[in-house]
């Protein structure tokens, strides 16, 4: 028997953490929203609905809405090889696949990939995991953040034209499957217009399901292969959710075949979790941080308490948040110690780049590279069917129509499946900050395997601190690492891609973060 748990956002109390910092988070990034700041932008109806999380992953069945869709034509991957980029440094030694997968050939609905291959080559690419990587918003593009800002192989140098390597990327230790999800984020797109106004946590999950199944018919040599899944900010949700749905295809599936998804281990960065104390966990970080004055912090805790629907729901909590979020317009919430970007215009010839020290107005360079014609067409973007610019965060979608109050009962699933759990986070992030991420966790009530300790990103010599990580034990089975990175903001890649790539690399190999007393490198 399948039960199931059912979850009710308010009509809007519930979206108060994501809410409060829309003007803030704009205003310190020379006025572009960014990651965190388009649900509310897109929670539009009056009611959104309840959201189920299915408890029990032995007799689920594939959503019927998926299951009802056309099959589609996939494709060969050799027309989706790119030679070069534009701009592209030389020397460099991994492929790059670029273009579409459908997902819903009735709507002509398709999900744009970029695959960065693994470095060293053929033999390398073939003997190390595929990891996929979303960005959040929801509504934000992993291939303007994930790609080219954060974690992908190259940097856009400042004249937006021009690129430069990135020796911290992640295809150092496996195969970077980047997507554009939904339909209407960067390149993706869809000929059924009315598509951009249904996106939502369920039909997100069952796309991102189509898109690799589809995608593994392309690139077969990856069926079987070990998977990971990874993202940050609103891919807290997005991560977990097609974790969920990857197991219930598997367990429908079984008995007709092996799942071609290998799913191993998932890891999500300044993650939204669970609303409540996510949002406590804000504004505890805005106070400690000297970011808002004790009245603020007074009324907050007073009026607010744990931030339930009931308590969020008052005058006197919107009065209190209120008088804390007036105070941060002026900085950049997403690294409350970085500097603001002074201006939007592109620098050439480019200034001399620097991966140890973040430009922050990458975004600029970002948009007016993936924005040239012939950057799309290396890419095999269809700019005709998208019809408007690619931009970071959608333009296009109009509404966002389920979004779970939490995914916890799901993390917790995972454990049960035995699915490895990493939850990470940059120690300088106000929007989604460390002190959410502990709170969240720690609704879990699990017991601590491994205490909390320093871990070293630099594992010569002394070392180097590069944050702290405590581990703990599923209820039945499975494992759940909480893991700082310090000095890094939101987009943990970006400001510390040293620290980030030593993180992943103990998360694929399924170690424990370098210890200096026992020092080891990969």
């Amino acid at each position: 028997m399948r039960t199931t748990t059912t979850m009710t956002l308010a009509p809007l109390t519930a979206t108060l953490f994501l809410a409060v910092l829309l003007p803030i988070a704009a205003a310190g990034n020379g006025g572009r929203p960014r990651q965190g700041d388009y649900l509310n932008r897109l929670r539009g109806s009056p009611a959104t609905p309840s959201v189920h999380v299915e408890s029990s992953l032995a007799v689920a069945s594939p959503s019927p809405a998926a299951a009802d869709r056309a099959p589609a034509a996939v494709g060969r991957k050799e027309d989706d090889f790119v030679s070069q980029l534009p701009g592209q440094p030389s020397g460099v030694d991994f492929a790059q696949y670029a273009g579409y997968v459908t997902v819903d050939a009735t709507a002509g609905r398709a999900l744009f990939y970029y695959l960065a291959e693994s470095t060293g080559g053929a033999a390398a690419s073939a003997s190390r995991p595929l990891v996929l990587w979303l960005n959040g918003g929801p509504g934000c593009s992993s291939l303007g953040y994930g790609a080219m800002e954060e974690l992908g192989p190259f940097r856009v140098k400042s004249d937006g034209r021009t690129l430069y390597r990135n020796p911290y990327a992640w295809n150092e230790a496996a195969n970077v499957l980047f997507l554009e999800s939904p339909a209407g984020v960067g390149f993706s797109y869809s000929n059924t217009t009315a598509d951009y106004g249904r996106s939502g946590d369920n039909k997100t999950a069952d796309d991102a399901l189509l898109f690799l199944l589809n995608w593994m018919e392309k690139f077969p040599e990856y069926k079987g292969r070990d998977f990971y899944l990874a993202g940050e900010s609103y891919a807290g949700h997005y991560v977990p959710q097609l974790a969920h749905v990857i197991l219930r295809h598997a367990a429908a599936t079984a008995g007709k075949g092996s799942s071609p998804i290998n799913l191993k281990g998932i890891m999500i960065g300044n993650a939204v979790i669970n609303d409540e104390t996510d949002t406590k966990g804000m504004y505890d970080f805005f106070w400690t941080h000297a970011l808002m004055s004790d009245q603020a912090a007074e009324g907050i805790n007073k009026y607010c308490g744990n931030f339930s629907a009931a308590a969020s729901n008052s005058d006197k909590c919107d009065s209190a948040t209120s008088e804390a979020d007036v105070d941060l317009n002026d900085i950049d919430i997403y690294n409350i110690y970085a500097p603001n970007c002074q201006s939007a215009s592109l620098v050439s010839p480019p200034i001399t780049p620097s991966i140890d020290n973040f430009d922050p107005c990458t975004d600029y360079y970002v948009e007016a590279y993936l924005n040239h014609p012939d950057v799309q067409r290396a890419l095999h973007a269809n700019v005709t069917r998208l019809g408007h610019p690619w931009s970071a965060c959608s333009e296009v979608l109009t509404q966002w129509t389920d979004s779970a109050s939490t995914v916890l009962p799901i993390i917790q699933e995972l454990l049960k499946n035995d699915i490895r759990v990493w939850v990470y986070s940059g120690d300088t992030d106000g929007r989604v900050p460390v002190t959410s991420s502990r709170y969240s966790v720690n609704q879990l009530q699990l017991p601590v395997a491994a205490k909390w300790r320093p871990w070293f990103s630099d594992t010569k010599g002394a070392g180097e601190v590069g944050g702290y990580v405590v581990q703990y034990k599923g209820k039945e089975k499975g494992s759940l690492s909480l893991v700082t990175v310090r000095g890094a903001g939101h987009e943990v890649p970006s400001y510390q891609p040293k620290r980030a790539l030593v993180l992943v690399q103990s998360f694929l190999a399924g170690k424990t973060l370098p210890d200096c007393k026992k020092c080891e490198s990969f």
